[in-house]
């Protein structure tokens, strides 16, 4: 049995279910098809091959309640990458990810920072509502 080890680098990244503030919904399996595509790409075209773990989750804030995926990404042993290029690709992912399903806001939370992607400083109205 062959163990392979690699530094822990990892990023979750955070995506609404709604197309900006218009309460269009986002079917999860849509997501799934993208970034398979995505990745099939990505391997062939740049030998660079980013594992995702899906999981559902609801940001609360205010009074909004809003259906997210958090998109759990690590340094996969088969794939290693350094740290710089591990964050250029998932900071490319999630900006395609905020092009194609029209997000206004998506944030990473990287081992050793929080970055946040933005098209405009527009909020919810639903997080203002008192």
């Amino acid at each position: 049995m062959n163990r392979q080890s690699v530094p822990p680098i990892f990023a979750t990244i955070t995506m609404g279910l709604e197309e900006g503030y218009t309460r269009k919904a986002i079917e999860k399996q849509e997501v799934i098809s993208w970034l398979q595509k995505y990745q099939t790409n990505l391997l062939k075209e740049k030998k660079i091959g980013l594992s995702i773990s899906l999981s559902h989750c609801e940001i609360v804030f205010g009074g909004q309640v809003e259906p997210h995926l958090r998109l759990r990404l690590i340094n996969y042993p088969k794939f290693k990458m350094d740290a710089a290029r591990f964050k250029e690709a998932v900071d490319n992912l999630t900006q395609q990810l905020m092009q194609v399903f029209k997000q206004n806001r998506m944030v990473i939370e990287y081992w050793d920072e929080t970055v946040m992607f933005e098209n405009s400083s527009d909020i919810d109205p639903l997080i203002l509502q008192d």
